[in-house]
């Protein structure tokens, strides 16, 4: 069962029925309980790091959802849901994260002119190195919307990147079984679908095994 958290700032609609194409029929809402029995919990969201962080305390899911990760539950956020893995973001003041991947949340800062804050759109994703996200170095252009991205303090835990504005973007990262993507793989057809299916197909076994694909 994949337990997909609702921060209820956005619509997950779409996340749902993506996980649901790649054949993850077992798609349930998270819960404390749900969360501890899981095969799998993806964190998906838009809207600000404050009040992500707010809807997990409220729903009482951040400590269920730290113990699980540290069990090796498989955890994976999407967008905003990348972002509440650091350990704290600047947006709007100081905000404590889920602290699964250490590093700060910081604004894009693009050096070039002609580039805006938010970047959205699509953007040509950089492979540096293989693992449950992508199993080469064979990136794909994926969909952004997003005005801030997470800065591992491990640069080992970056997965893929990106170029914008003269800078280089973290925009995937993974650390033994916390993974994230700074981009919406639902909302990037074919490439978003073939990551999302291979994520969860290059799981362990037994996390297969549990959830059930139809």
């Amino acid at each position: 069962m994949i337990a997909l958290v609702e921060l209820g700032i956005s619509n997950i609609g779409s996340v749902r029925h993506a996980l649901q194409r790649t054949g993850w029929s077992g798609v349930e809402p998270a819960t404390a309980d749900s969360v501890s029995c899981a095969s799998a919990i993806v964190i998906p969201g838009v809207g600000s790091f404050g009040d992500g962080m707010a809807s997990l305390r409220q729903q009482g899911l951040i400590d269920p959802i730290r113990c699980a990760a540290t069990s090796g539950v498989p955890v994976f956020g999407i967008c905003l849901g990348m972002q509440l893995l650091g350990s704290e973001s600047e947006e709007h003041g100081v905000h404590e994260g889920l602290g699964l991947i250490e590093g700060r949340v910081v604004k894009l800062a693009p050096t070039q002119p002609g580039f805006r804050v938010p970047n959205i759109g699509w953007c040509d994703v950089r492979v540096l190195r293989p693992g449950l996200l992508f199993d080469s170095s064979i990136g794909g252009c994926f969909y952004h919307v997003h005005s801030f991205h997470l800065v591992p303090k491990d640069e080992g835990a970056i997965t893929a990147v990106i170029q914008y504005g003269g800078e280089q973007v973290v925009v995937a990262i993974e650390r033994d079984n916390v993974a994230g993507v700074q981009f919406h793989p639902e909302k990037s057809q074919d490439d978003g679908l073939d990551l999302l299916a291979g994520f969860f197909r290059r799981l362990s076994t037994d996390v297969r095994s549990q959830g059930q694909p139809a």
